[in-house]
């Protein structure tokens, strides 16, 4: 009997859907963070936002609240998806499921940027600790204080991932689909959409591929720790994410949208 549950949840668990729900949360993580971080920012210390695209936000001005403001917004989003996965009705697993994907990318990625500008001077918070003495220190310091925060933030991300976890699940490589199919999924997304920015290829490794495959790479070796003291089993029954063609409608219309739009630019105006 409980080999027969264990195949029940692995059918109803179905790949497509897990790949519409990531296109959807790669999508809105790439917007809150060019458009409502250095847009936002942008527009609150009277800049004037010229153009967005989704590898980058250009604004007539630049600050060092700008160039920060769009890894505080990811915070912002991951932890309100927090609150909201622990608000929503049990029952709608596929709402629950995106708002931890949503939850994981943001908080990643934004710890992710932290080390990525320490070590490679390059980047958003390059440019926030640029003229600071000495620069050596501060960039130790940008490069400790995102290996600390991305440890422990992919430690909240996978104890936030233990309820959605059935008995087959805790066996090797068993919770993998929900996490290794949305980093594979959210890497293609940015990284196809960048070859067609505006600025040139070299921001498909600086940002597209920084941020999905270097950002979110908790992703893809979270799950190792499932079941040690890190993460100790919890019992659940499983999340069965059976096939939603909401949801994969959806994720078609937003990855075309993400390409061929956000991917190309959009021009917003002109500096006065």
């Amino acid at each position: 009997m409980a080999e027969q549950n264990i195949k029940a949840v692995r059918e109803e668990r179905d790949v497509a859907t897990i790949i519409a729900i990531s296109i959807i949360a790669f999508a809105i993580s790439d917007l809150m963070h060019e458009g409502a971080g250095h847009g936002g920012a942008c527009l609150l210390t009277g800049g004037h936002a010229l153009v967005l695209s989704s590898v980058h936000f250009e604004c007539n001005q630049d600050n060092r609240f700008i160039e920060a403001a769009g890894t505080l917004v990811n915070f912002i989003i991951g932890f309100a998806c927090w609150i909201a996965l622990h608000a929503v009705n049990p029952a709608r697993q596929h709402l629950r499921y995106f708002l931890w994907l949503l939850m994981t990318i943001n908080l990643l990625q934004g710890a992710g940027y932290f080390l990525f500008s320490g070590l490679g001077n390059i980047g958003d918070w390059a440019y926030v600790i640029h003229d600071l003495a000495p620069t050596w220190l501060w960039r130790v310091g940008l490069s400790a204080l995102g290996v600390v925060s991305y440890a422990l933030l992919v430690w909240f991300a996978l104890l936030e991932l233990r309820p959605f976890l059935g008995e087959h699940d805790w066996r090797r490589g068993g919770a993998k689909d929900l996490t290794i199919v949305p980093y594979v999924t959210g890497g293609l997304l940015y990284t196809v959409a960048g070859m067609f920015n505006p600025v040139g290829m070299i921001l498909i490794g600086m940002s597209a591929a920084a941020a999905s495959f270097g950002g979110t790479s908790g992703m893809a070796w979270m799950t190792q720790y499932l079941g040690s003291k890190l993460a100790p089993k919890v019992n659940g029954e499983g999340l069965a994410l059976q096939r939603s063609r909401v949801w994969i409608i959806v994720a078609l219309i937003t990855a075309a949208m993400f390409v061929s739009v956000l991917g190309r630019g959009i021009l917003l105006g002109t500096a006065p």
